[in-house]
């Protein structure tokens, strides 16, 4: 390992939409610890910005890790902690309430996705854009068996019903995807509410000439101006393009954001 780090930019932003009262969504970003999570809450009002918030408020302890197997470990005990915790508030309310998380854990030139839920995460790299994340709706789980099409399924009546999310049962499902960072790359996180207005491809034109700040803010406003029927967050992380023998390492310098 050398002493040179290959920095990065990032930025979140986060607005209630047009439509809804409140924001349930919640995100964190910490370039410090190499993390970066949005989180859709659900259960109504006042009931899935606590499960959003408790997502974030745990992940937001995961300190410093000395490795990426490490980071991986502190986020999932984190994770379970706040399950633990939004299971404890269903409980005692009488509802079932939860939230959608999708992350981006980055350490050593490593990188992991992790997720539950429909929210998303975008890797553009290259000049092409993949959706990293794999929704958990059942609109999705029908594609998967071929049962509707791709066209059906922009209009199917349960297209919004999540099949795993954070604090709905005591046990939770979380996928995840693992590589290795590159000079350029580019991390697009993002709740429903982003997905609903805005394609891959926009989301992709939006972020490959921009800082991060101008990247969420841009897509925001194409948001808002397209109705933004539900609330929606954005964080992106931005990988420098550096020389060779350079290693990547957060570099909190050229990092920014936005509490909450």
């Amino acid at each position: 390992m050398n002493d040179f780090t290959l920095p990065f930019e990032s930025f979140g932003v986060s607005h209630k939409g047009c439509v809804r009262e409140l924001n349930e969504d919640s995100y964190l970003v910490e370039p410090q610890t190499g993390l970066w999570v949005v989180a859709d809450g659900m259960g109504g009002h006042d009931a899935g910005e606590v499960a959003s918030a408790s997502i974030v408020d745990h992940l937001s302890t995961i300190g410093i890790a000395s490795s990426a197997p490490d980071l991986r470990a502190r986020f999932e005990d984190r994770l379970s902690r706040a399950n633990a915790e939004i299971r404890g508030i269903s409980e005692s309310r009488g509802i079932t309430i939860g939230s959608t998380v999708a992350a981006l854990l980055a350490i050593d030139g490593r990188f992991a996705c992790l997720w539950a839920g429909d929210s998303r995460v975008y890797l553009v790299r290259d000049g092409s854009i993949a959706q990293i994340s794999r929704d958990h709706t059942e609109v999705q789980e029908l594609l998967d068996r071929g049962m509707i099409s791709p066209s059906e399924a922009l209009t199917w009546p349960r297209r919004n019903v999540i099949t795993h999310a954070v604090g709905v049962s005591d046990e939770f499902v979380i996928d995840f995807h693992q590589g290795e960072l590159m000079p350029g790359d580019i991390f697009v996180l993002g709740t429903d509410g982003l997905t609903a207005h805005v394609t891959d491809a926009e989301i992709q034109a939006a972020v490959v000439s921009a800082t991060p700040r101008a990247a969420c803010e841009y897509l925001l406003e194409m948001v808002l101006a397209r109705g933004g029927t539900d609330n929606v967050t954005i964080v992106l992380v931005k990988i420098a393009n550096g020389h060779d023998g350079q290693s990547l390492h957060p570099d909190p310098a050229r990092a920014e954001g936005r509490g909450r």
